[in-house]
């Protein structure tokens, strides 16, 4: 993959002069990171695009909230093996890998230890007799990062070692990449997908209709056609897609190719992330809109992830 990694060459490419002096200290804290790809799709010489928006380091990083932590969601409490998050009675998550092909600013796992909660690490049996014992939960979600920076191989080993977990019935993947980087669907990994012998489920990440150009298209109906289930979930931001023409225009692309809106998320309050936040009063107003304007199979939920919920917190109806 070709990526972007540092302010200089972004806005070099974007044809924009103006560069706060703290981009380049963010940049070292949490590194930028933005395939090639997606820089062409964002607009050159427009310093408030969304999708650059979305990934380029600014000084309201460095604003401190009591409300914005490190770990706003209290994941480290929620991980009786590395690796492995047991939140919800019939599901658990895995984070396989902390790399992922492009870095949100407003990620919430931007300060998560993965180096100390990496189940491939040699612990990877932890997790799988963790997941063996709990007969209860009957879906695996492979996250991270993004499970599918791993090579095909390792993803095919990692399948192959649930598949023998009879009570896994569905495998649940959390993945930005076919949006962010869509060459990244190829033969082996549609293969692959196809050859689960559980159901699947994609759940992709997309924020702005501008993400999605005609080889994301491609590769969204593509891993249709393995019979996975492809949902979406977004984050509403500020400044990026937070009035409802944007999130109509979002559900229409999305259905175009072949993904149905899942969940609209209400900002996880994360160190660095304040200047994203959306009020609660002023998102419920929105999707008022976006629900006048589209058919209720294409309206997102809205929901907040809480920490101590048995579930997504419901905003909205």
């Amino acid at each position: 993959m070709q990526a972007v990694g540092s302010v200089d060459e972004l806005l070099r490419l974007l044809h924009i002069d103006v560069a706060e002096p703290g981009m380049r200290h963010f940049n070292r804290d949490f590194p930028l990171r933005v395939p090639r790809g997606f820089v062409a799709r964002m607009e050159a010489g427009n310093i408030n695009d969304p999708l650059l928006r979305q990934v380029l380091p600014v000084m309201q990083e460095d604003h401190r909230h009591s409300d914005f932590l490190p770990d706003p969601l209290h994941e480290a409490d929620a991980m009786p093996v590395p690796g492995l998050l047991h939140k919800y009675r019939g599901r658990a998550l895995l984070t396989l890998t902390g790399a992922c092909a492009i870095h949100c600013r407003y990620c919430f796992r931007r300060h998560f230890p993965y180096a100390a909660a990496n189940p491939l690490s040699g612990k990877l049996s932890r997790a799988l007799g963790y997941l063996a014992a709990h007969s209860e939960i009957s879906e695996l979600i492979l996250s991270g990062g993004d499970p599918l920076t791993l090579p095909d191989s390792r993803l095919e080993a990692i399948t192959r070692e649930l598949a023998g977990i009879a009570h896994l019935r569905t495998l649940r993947l959390h993945t930005r990449l076919p949006i962010v980087l869509p060459e990244r669907v190829d033969g082996r990994l549609l293969a692959w997908l196809g050859e689960q012998p559980q159901r699947v489920v994609m759940v992709v990440h997309c924020n702005h209709p501008n993400e999605i150009d005609t080889s994301v298209v491609t590769a969204l109906r593509q891993l249709t056609q393995t019979g996975a289930l492809l949902l979406n979930q977004s984050v509403l931001l500020k400044g990026v897609n937070d009035e409802a023409d944007t999130l109509v225009r979002l559900s229409e692309a999305l259905l175009a190719a072949g993904v149905l809106p899942y969940y609209l998320h209400q900002l996880d309050r994360v160190q660095g992330a304040t200047h994203f936040e959306v009020s609660d009063s002023d998102a419920r107003a929105l999707m008022d809109s976006v629900h006048a304007a589209l058919p209720g199979y294409l309206v997102p939920r809205l929901v907040r992830e809480l920490p101590d919920f048995p579930g997504k917190y419901p905003l909205w109806p």
